[in-house]
């Protein structure tokens, strides 16, 4: 098994989790508010169809047909930069719940076999930097994974909790500089050492073993916290270093403006998206 296929078979396993939660949800239960506001069930699932399908143009954008195809989808995004992806996830939310789970599970098929598609050594255009087809699917599981807690919270289920979340840790500690450019700060210099006990209890690490900023804990609370699904108050992570500390206040894995984050569990203030 390629490192593709990989990713490809934990992203299908994720999706397939999802859609076990959702398939057989009545309208209530489609129209239930997430904790990402303004946005429902259907609304989440709206989105993750809305980025696979525009993945698999992505993926296309090496043929002719295909690249003015990408283009109209740029196009879309330069005229409204910070409503598009809101835009099509409302869109596609308000499709009735049979239509969106069938162009859903076509759109989780036609994704792999798009990225399997690619060349070696391609790299496909995305809003951001390019990307390789095992970046891209790395991508794609970090938001599947984000967005289902969304749904499990509320639909009021406990996700499974498996060792597949180290694709969201290591793009987490890899956006580490992203996170402070993405606030306006300058980037620490010198690397950090990562250390997350994995969900099976294995240690992941990342960084030099002496290095002076370390960030410590569960890879759970990290990669929810990377995805902005908690509060820094209510992980475990232990921070030594004033940038490794600064770091855990503005962690942020995916692309666009710095998000609000959510308010701790000690509030008695909703949560943001």
């Amino acid at each position: 098994m390629t490192v593709l296929d990989g990713v490809i078979a934990d992203l299908t396993a994720e999706g397939d989790q999802l859609r076990a939660a959702v398939a057989g949800l009545d309208a209530d239960g489609w129209n239930t508010f997430t904790p990402a506001e303004g946005w429902t069930v259907a609304t989440t699932v709206g989105h993750l169809l809305w980025t696979d399908e525009v993945a698999v143009l992505a993926a296309g954008a090496s043929t002719e047909e295909g690249k003015q195809e990408w283009d109209a989808v740029v196009l879309k995004a330069i005229d409204d930069p910070y409503g598009f992806v809101d835009k099509g996830a409302l869109e596609l939310g308000a499709l009735p719940p049979a239509e969106l789970l069938a162009r859903w599970d076509a759109g989780r098929v036609a994704l792999p076999e798009a990225l399997r598609a690619q060349p070696e050594g391609a790299k496909m255009p995305w809003f951001g930097p390019p990307m390789s087809p095992t970046s891209m699917a790395t991508a794609r599981f970090m938001e599947t994974w984000a967005h289902s807690l969304d749904v499990y919270e509320a639909l009021s289920l406990a996700p499974e909790v498996t060792d597949r979340i180290r694709h969201v840790a290591h793009i987490g500690v890899r956006t580490r500089n992203y996170s402070f450019a993405n606030n306006a700060l300058e980037a620490p210099s010198e690397e950090f050492r990562v250390e997350l006990t994995a969900p099976s209890g294995e240690l992941w690490a990342w960084g030099p073993d002496d290095a002076a900023q370390k960030v410590s804990g569960s890879a759970y609370d990290f990669c929810q916290l990377v995805t902005q699904r908690i509060h820094r108050d209510d992980t475990d992570l232990v921070a030594v270093g004033d940038d490794a500390e600064k770091w855990l206040t503005i962690a942020q894995a995916f692309a666009g403006p710095a998000g609000g984050g959510r308010v701790s569990t000690s509030s008695t203030t909703g949560s943001d998206a």
